[in-house]
């Protein structure tokens, strides 16, 4: 004889649904950072490379993206 079959509904752990959470505010907000330092590094360089004087400002345009990332690492510490 056959047994029936049974579905069980089984919960996710929640811990297991924080640390997803915190690892796509990481991979995510790091993803969207390189993005956009790709092209600010980018554009940087070629201002440089016409005008010398401008490092500074590459410099400190290409660190801005690096901000997102900080915060990413921020709301992760905050999920979990």
């Amino acid at each position: 004889m056959a047994e029936p079959v049974t579905s069980t509904i089984t919960m996710m752990d929640p811990a297991g649904l924080q640390a997803i959470g915190a690892g796509l505010a990481v991979g995510l907000t790091g993803l969207a950072s390189g993005i956009a330092e790709k092209e600010i590094g980018t554009a940087a360089i070629g201002a440089m490379a016409e005008n010398e004087g401008l490092f500074g400002k590459g410099l400190i345009l290409t660190v801005i993206p690096e901000t997102i990332v900080i915060f990413g690492l921020v709301v992760a510490l905050l999920i979990s």
